[in-house]
């Protein structure tokens, strides 16, 4: 199997590639760096039946030609996080949008098999917990930028399916929840390491709202075999899937644990809930998936 991964330097993307290679695949990694970083894949670079550009998914005519050379496309390509979406809105939409609508376009025509990632911020405001993917969504106002990021996930999802319905392109959407693991940044929010650099810098360590609220947090790794698992299985074709733990911790025990695990002095800082949603921080609004499907 030939995969092209859009995104494919970003934290996510390298490990799935590194796997997919482990598998005997072949690997096609378009990115521009925007938010991944070639210190990802650096160490994939002179693999056998690796390849990569550095490039960005609006650019049609290579898209065109990568995706003609696949035989699957995990597109992964996308403004990352909540915390980019308050800073730049525009290019977080835009980026979304139409560079999933560029790559199902060059997809349709060749009829490749296309992994469109999304996130459980869809999921919104819901407390319908756990998630499932049948599950409301419920977003915040539009003046609160901070949610185009969830809407422009939705958007993809609706756009990645009517392109199932109506064109006949296998997709599958996978719903990504709180993934964790070697080569994650915190720079968009991500708790875990911007937990781990204050507790190691001796920095307070941030915690929103009274930090009895519960996530669950998956290692990439797992993340990885379920998307594997998920192109090899023909009944996942039209279908929407969670990808996460059911296992939670509270944000304050999760703040001690990494705390003790540092041996640092840290201080625990309480934040308003409020600023969380403010500045974005993406553990706000993941909870526990549903995987029962």
């Amino acid at each position: 199997m030939k995969a092209l991964l859009t995104g494919g330097a970003g934290f996510v993307g390298s490990h799935l590639a590194e796997a997919l290679l482990a598998q005997g695949h072949s690997v096609l990694v378009i990115d521009d760096l925007s938010t991944g970083s070639m210190d990802n894949i650096v160490h994939l670079k002179g693999r056998a039946g690796f390849e990569y550009v550095i490039d960005s998914v609006m650019n049609e005519p290579l898209v065109a030609e990568l995706v003609d050379r696949a035989d699957v496309v995990f597109h992964l390509a996308a403004a990352v996080g909540a915390k980019l979406t308050v800073e730049a809105p525009v290019r977080t939409i835009e980026t979304n949008v139409h560079g999933t609508e560029v790559v199902l376009t060059h997809a349709s025509k060749k009829g490749r098999l296309v992994v469109v990632f999304s996130t459980s911020e869809v999921y919104g405001k819901s407390t319908d917990v756990p998630f499932h993917e049948d599950s409301d969504l419920v977003l915040g106002p539009t003046p609160k930028h901070r949610w185009a990021y969830a809407c422009s996930k939705a958007i993809d999802e609706f756009l990645a399916l009517a392109y199932y319905r109506e064109k006949k392109l296998p997709v599958i959407v996978a719903r990504l929840f709180n993934t964790v693991g070697p080569r994650q940044t915190g720079r968009y929010g991500m708790v875990i390491p911007n937990f781990i650099r204050q507790a190691l810098t001796g920095e307070p360590i941030t915690v929103f709202g009274t930090g009895k609220q519960t996530r669950s947090f998956t290692d990439v790794s797992d993340v990885v075999g379920a998307l594997i698992k998920l192109v090899q299985e023909p009944r996942a074709v039209g279908q929407v899937f969670n990808i996460g733990n059911v296992e939670e911790i509270s944000i304050l025990d999760l703040a001690e644990r990494i705390r003790t695990m540092a041996s640092s002095r840290s201080e625990i800082e309480f934040v308003p809930y409020e600023k969380a949603y403010e500045a974005g921080f993406e553990d706000m609004a993941r909870r526990v998936p549903d995987l029962t499907k």
